[in-house]
């Protein structure tokens, strides 16, 4: 009852416009995106590629993921599952192409979110991790629900950016999200076990087939580390082609680690998704 009015001294106290339309912002929130904004981003939903977590050609692919306020919003439905509702692989987890066992993503990598995660990316508006962070949350206690053995990582490990990258940006945008998560999930953060050893070619936008070769090799785990046995649960803010996630489990598991799970805040959608 006393939001209505909360929002309204806010908007008087602290005016200020939306970071992703200049909008004035009208409620009370953590992050400075406006309530239509948060309602542009699109939860990605069933069918699923069971591994990959792709979208798959029938059924719905996204819903509006933010329909209320950050503090009072309600967790989309859960997946589909059972027998009957699982869809099957997709050509890419039909040809063993990841080294992850499974992959999930909280919502479409439209203009909006995507407008969103650069604020986190490269301004560091650091609150914005933490509001990711709880999306994922919401997002892993669902599949829990529908198959919790499958959900039940030891460790929380962000990716990781390359040393050069990390010092001039000052931070790593994945860590940010990470670790509230971790927090929220009550495991270990252990931002610590996985570095880039390559770095990214200069070019700021590459080709499919550019991104894989150039993340090929280009992550192991650091000297000292120990991942024996452990089930690690990846944590990214966007997943394009998969290349970075698959590099990331194939050095955890050759350096011993039991399996490697993801979740993203975003995912590139495919035009076509058979």
């Amino acid at each position: 009852m006393f939001q209505p009015a909360l929002d309204a001294l806010a908007s008087v106290l602290f005016a200020a416009p939306c970071r992703i339309c200049d909008a004035p912002l009208l409620n009370a929130s953590r992050i400075p995106i406006c309530r239509p904004c948060l309602a542009s981003f699109v939860e990605i939903r069933g069918p699923l590629c069971p591994c990959c977590g792709r979208p798959q050609t029938s059924g719905p692919i996204v819903q509006p993921a933010v329909t209320q306020s950050p503090a009072t919003s309600e967790p989309s439905p859960s997946l589909p599952s059972g027998p009957n509702a699982t869809p099957p692989l997709c050509r890419l987890c039909r040809a063993k192409t990841f080294a992850f066992v499974r992959a999930r993503n909280w919502a479409a990598y439209n203009e909006s979110l995507t407008a969103a995660i650069m604020l986190l990316k490269y301004e560091e508006v650091t609150r914005l991790g933490d509001w990711f962070a709880a999306r994922l949350a919401e997002l892993h206690a669902r599949l829990s629900e529908s198959d919790a053995s499958a959900w039940r990582p030891d460790v929380v490990v962000p990716v990781p950016l390359h040393a050069d990258r990390r010092r001039e940006r000052g931070y790593n945008q994945a860590d940010m999200i990470a670790r509230p998560l971790a927090k929220r999930l009550g495991l270990p953060f252990r931002p610590y076990l996985l570095a880039r050893t390559k770095p990214r070619p200069a070019r700021l936008v590459l080709s499919r087939s550019e991104h894989w070769k150039s993340v090929r090799g280009a992550y192991a785990i650091r000297e000292g580390s120990r991942v024996d046995k452990l089930r690690i649960l990846l944590i990214d803010d966007v997943m394009t082609t998969g290349a970075t996630l698959d590099a990331c489990s194939r050095a955890l598991l050759a350096a011993g680690a039991a399996e490697a799970v993801a979740l993203t805040v975003a995912r590139a959608i495919p035009r076509h998704t058979a």
